[in-house]
This record gives structure tokens, C-alpha cells and sequence, in this order.
């Protein structure tokens, strides 16, 4: 298992990203759409860095976290709740490719289904 995107939640979501984007010298991997796009290292090195805009400031929790890119989604989200994650009462979309856990303090992370773990 490997980290697949770190996910930041953004009030500002053009600003932010264009911030990201010229900070780190990363580039959409696709156009940002509804608010949502994901920024990758062009050498191929760092992590993908995804960015979601909402509509307003984060209330308590944390707007980052960690999205787990895994080959084998059920056996990892089982290793990790053996690990001392617990499941989080998510309201997933139809159709969702992962699963919000929580770590033993209680910061979100997702265990994302990708056929191919290796590739960003």
C-alpha cells in the first residue's frame, strides 16, 4: 500500500489550488471539475495533492487527509480496522471506490479501490 493523494478540503478553491500548483511546480492531472481536481509531481516523485472546494470553513475536523490507493481494498480496510482504525459512518455516493476509516485519534483517511496501486 502506498499513498495515493493527500486530500485538502478548501474554502477558497481557486485560489488554493493555483497556490498549490505554484508552490510545488504540480499540474492538474485533468481539468478541475464541480470543484474538485487533482494536482500531480510532472518528475513523477511526490504524492498527488487533490483539492475539494466547499462552501464554507471547516467546522472541527480536519479538511486534510490521507487517501490510501490499494489493490485489494476489502483486505486492507480488514488489516487496518485489525490495526486499530474504526469505520466511519460515511454517506457514500452510488458507486463510491473507497471507504472512510478512522485512525485510533480519530483523523479521517480513505482506503481507495485502483486496479493498479503503483500508478498515480
Amino acid at each position: 500500500m502506498r499513498i495515493g493523494s493527500i486530500v485538502i478540503h478548501c474554502h477558497d478553491f481557486d485560489r488554493t489550488v493555483a497556490f498549490w500548483r505554484a508552490a510545488l511546480h504540480y499540474v492538474p492531472r485533468e481539468p478541475a471539475k464541480d470543484r474538485w481536481v487533482v494536482l500531480r509531481d510532472p518528475t513523477g516523485r511526490g504524492p498527488n495533492l487533490s483539492f475539494q472546494g466547499r462552501e464554507r470553513h471547516p467546522r472541527s475536523r480536519s479538511w486534510v487527509h490521507l487517501d490510501l490507493y490499494t489493490e485489494d481494498q476489502q483486505a486492507e480496510v480488514e488489516r487496518l480496522v485489525a490495526l486499530g482504525a474504526r469505520r466511519h459512518p460515511w454517506r457514500y455516493p452510488a458507486g463510491a471506490d473507497y471507504v472512510v476509516l478512522e485512525d485510533p485519534s480519530g483523523a479521517l483517511f480513505c482506503v481507495v479501490q485502483k486496479a493498479d496501486a503503483t500508478v498515480a
